[in-house]
């Protein structure tokens, strides 16, 4: 059984990594077409020889069997909206391939080789965002792969939209012959939901690595205390996603001389003595409650990755072939409610994230609050300049949109197909939607990151001496990409640029 992760998702869709077929891939595919092919000659098998969904009442005429297969492609390519760019287009190709790779689906040999030529040649497939109910498979989304497979329709190649049968032509591939139930195979899946949320996760995953790091900058920077990242404090909750970012903040920050230890506070007579303390004795919950608001976030995508990569290496379409059990199976495997849950979920916190972000942002603007930098980080002169006022509100209105875009998707079935598909999964929305959400977390991020530098280059000179190696790490690298504000200038080519640098770099504490 073939067997794929994360990471080699990562490697194939993002660092485009070439997509080699073991010696022995083809056997259990070819055992499975030959099989069916024998099996339904003298039965009534759907998809082969009947009409599909509610017309499967129809048995289609022996010479039509094939065209059953295209007129199931043309008909079904009805996308619209956004097409998926390169990285996602690629993923869903790498789902619907490895689905196949299990060899349950009855497909020929020559669908797997075809979609290793669009991978390894850089053809990219025009997969639109919208068309998708989810629920006997990403019908419409996966028809635009098969319309391309068979040299129909445009593709894209090096970022320009081109006639498929163009490409084709230059690069010597021919288009591919459908067989038996090669159409009905490559659309009844789950491939496309499935390919976009396991790129949602890699950069998820990313993202969160980021929101550790500024959240231990901003604590360093502000002289808190070390004990709502401790061991001991964090040990007695019993959640390991808390437990882990507390121990990557301790991580993160080792060697700093910045943050300042409870014993201090203990043994400080003077403060004793104080009727109002000058110091605040614990920080704001955007500052102290890390562990415990990012902690979840963590547990919720580590769950999303067992579930995304039990369906990646999942038989997902309808019919099941089983020469093993000398039978075909009817039912509902290509039904989405796993993946709409868990983008569902995986949004939720993302916009959770940047809601943390965004307050922690929010407290360096304002200094009535943190009681150290100036207002809006503002190194010219305090009314003519503006410092970073103009950038706070990118910020939290991308975090607004983000909170709008956060209602569930799972929940919002509508019946279609003359009710033959009464409850449905929207599980492509639900993971188109968290990738909405995922670029409003990036671009949050951004901005974040570039104030806390802003306000690194505030500190005393003895100061910014005094912080952690990988804060002094992350400085330089934002530095790269983004400068010191004193005078006012136009900050939106800065943030793109950090954007895609915390985005397209992978990154671990």
């Amino acid at each position: 059984m073939n067997s794929i992760s994360l990471a080699q998702i990562e490697q194939y869709a993002i660092d485009k990594k070439e997509f080699l077929l073991a010696e022995d891939a083809l056997n259990n595919v070819s055992k499975s077409f030959d099989f069916l092919t024998e099996f339904s000659k003298d039965k009534i098998i759907y998809g082969i020889n009947t009409g599909f969904g509610p017309m499967a009442q129809y048995r289609i005429d022996t010479d039509k069997l094939n065209h059953l297969q295209y007129n199931l492609i043309r008909s079904h390519s009805s996308g619209i909206g956004k097409p998926l760019d390169e990285t996602y287009a690629r993923s869903v190709m790498v789902a619907r391939l490895n689905s196949f790779l299990q060899g349950n689906s009855g497909i020929s040999t020559g669908v797997i080789q075809q979609l290793v030529l669009f991978l390894n040649k850089g053809i990219v497939p025009e997969i639109f965002e919208h068309g998708s109910v989810g629920a006997s498979g990403d019908l419409v989304q996966l028809s635009h792969l098969g319309l391309n497979l068979i040299g129909e329709g445009y593709v894209y190649e090096n970022g320009v939209r081109q006639k498929t049968a163009d490409v084709l032509a230059k690069h010597g591939i021919a288009p591919l012959k459908m067989e038996l139930r090669d159409g009905l195979g490559l659309i009844n899946g789950t491939s496309c939901m499935t390919g976009i949320a396991a790129v949602n996760l890699i950069y998820a995953q990313r993202l969160v690595q980021w929101s550790i790091a500024a959240s231990s900058m901003l604590n360093e920077i502000m002289e808190a205390f070390d004990d709502s990242f401790s061991k001991e404090l964090n040990a007695v909750k019993h959640h390991k996603g808390q437990q882990y970012v507390a121990a990557q903040m301790r991580d993160f920050l080792a060697g700093s001389e910045m943050i300042r230890n409870r014993e201090e506070l203990f043994k400080d007579d003077t403060a004793l003595q104080t009727r109002e303390f000058e110091r605040k004795i614990q920080e704001y919950y955007s500052i102290r409650c890390v562990p415990q608001i990012i902690g979840p976030i963590v547990d919720t995508i580590n769950y999303a990755q067992e579930v995304i990569e039990n369906e990646l290496n999942s038989t997902n379409d309808n019919p099941i072939v089983r020469p093993d059990e000398n039978n075909v199976f009817h039912g509902g495997n290509f039904h989405g409610d796993y993946i709409s849950l868990e983008m569902d979920k995986v949004k939720i916190v993302l916009t959770k994230l940047s809601m943390l972000m965004e307050r922690q942002l929010n407290f360096l603007m304002n200094s009535k609050l943190n009681g150290k930098f100036p207002p809006f980080l503002n190194a010219g002169t305090w009314g003519l300049n503006f410092g970073f006022q103009g950038i706070q509100f990118t910020a939290t209105s991308t975090t607004a949109e983000s909170q709008a875009l956060s209602t569930s998707v799972y929940i919002h079935s509508i019946p279609n197909n003359n009710d033959n598909q009464d409850i449905v999964s929207m599980g492509t929305n639900s993971a188109v939607l968290a990738k909405q959400v995922l670029e409003n977390s990036y671009q949050v991020m951004s901005i974040h990151i570039m104030a806390i530098c802003q306000a690194i280059d505030l500190l005393e000179p003895e100061e910014k001496e005094r912080l952690s190696a990988k804060t002094k790490a992350i400085y330089a690298q934002i530095r790269t990409k983004a400068s010191f504000i004193k005078e006012d200038v136009p900050p939106a080519e800065s943030i793109a640029d950090v954007y895609q640098l915390i985005k397209e770099t992978p990154f671990t504490i």
